[in-house]
């Protein structure tokens, strides 16, 4: 696979990006290179070699969790800035 002006122009454009003439051939080069490595990669005899599934053979220790103090739905939001007779209100942070 090579990476042309086109290639560059539809990444630029799913993430959004504005490249200049000069920059946009300086990113046609990087991503070659890196599109080379990849190639020097598959040149690697994989066939016996198991799948990496964990990074060290260290086994997580994790404590049982144990429920110290609950708190009633009213105690929770007794302090609450905005509250509803069961909810928290909070301002909208999404819009369409």
């Amino acid at each position: 696979m090579k990476i042309d002006n086109e290639t560059v122009d539809k990444i630029a454009h799913l993430a959004r990006l504005e490249f200049e003439n000069e920059a946009k051939q300086e990113i046609i080069k990087d991503m070659n290179n890196m599109l080379s490595f990849i190639d020097k990669l598959n040149e690697l005899d994989t066939q016996n070699i198991e799948p990496l599934i964990y990074m060290s053979d260290e086994v997580n220790v994790l404590r049982e969790d144990d429920v110290k103090h609950e708190i009633t739905q009213d105690e929770a939001l007794k302090n609450a800035p905005k509250k509803d007779s069961d909810y928290f209100k909070v301002p909208k942070v999404l819009e369409k």
